[in-house]
């Protein structure tokens, strides 16, 4: 059974401009998110919801207001701080899946624990369970480029997933897809979600992509519609 928690994110009142408050993207952003939540944010081009995703996520910083991750305030920490919080509890799924070109399956998947200076061999067993949640436990030794694109991101998507974040943010992840595999990786995401109790949010200029969500938020113009 899944366990709903206490809110991962928190976004009070946050206002994102550019070039001196000359051009408003984010007005007064309100938005609370539940631990084990799937939600979906919609709107058109230009409404802020990537921007909104990367100041979640902390590569970015909001002009005013706070964003609390898992009850800190990502706003007050320094950047080595923020860098720390996103290696271990924020997981980043993009339209471009940024693979390493010349290193198999496997290898791009443990690159995290690598980077983050752990040892592969503990990591061992929860990479062949993460091979089989994503289907590519016969691809474990192919390189990116003998992959199809919905295979390449079911990679980015174990990539993601190895240090068991809280949090996976996707920006736009099928959107390089054709629509069977879009719907391949959206059912992925669904496992990932229940299975694991992993938040997700994702940015999707598709309805039936967004249906996905246990709930849908819009924004029109910088504001939640």
């Amino acid at each position: 059974m899944r366990i709903k928690m206490e809110n991962i994110v928190n976004v009070e009142n946050v206002y994102k401009s550019f070039q001196n408050n000359k051009i408003s993207v984010l007005d007064n952003i309100n938005l609370r998110i539940k631990q084990g939540e799937f939600v979906s944010l919609m709107g058109a081009s230009g409404s802020g919801k990537s921007t909104l995703l990367y100041l979640v996520g902390g590569l970015d910083k909001p002009t005013s207001g706070t964003i609390e991750i898992d009850g800190k305030d990502i706003n007050k920490m320094k950047d080595s701080k923020i860098s720390k919080l996103r290696r271990k509890k924020i997981g980043f799924i993009f339209q471009f899946y940024n693979l390493v070109q010349n290193l198999t399956v496997e290898e791009n998947i443990i690159l995290p624990v690598i980077m983050e200076g752990l040892k592969r061999k503990d990591f061992e067993k929860q990479l062949s369970e993460i091979l089989d949640i994503v289907g590519l436990t016969e691809k474990r030794k192919s390189l990116p480029n003998q992959l199809s694109g919905g295979q390449q991101q079911r990679v980015a998507i174990a990539r993601a997933v190895i240090l068991n974040p809280k949090i996976i943010l996707a920006d736009e992840a099928t959107g390089n897809l054709d629509s069977k595999s879009g719907k391949d990786i959206m059912e992925l995401f669904k496992k990932i979600n229940k299975e694991k109790n992993i938040t997700i949010l994702q940015v999707t200029h598709s309805e039936e992509t967004a249906k996905y969500g246990d709930r849908i938020i819009y924004l029109k113009d910088g504001k939640i519609v």
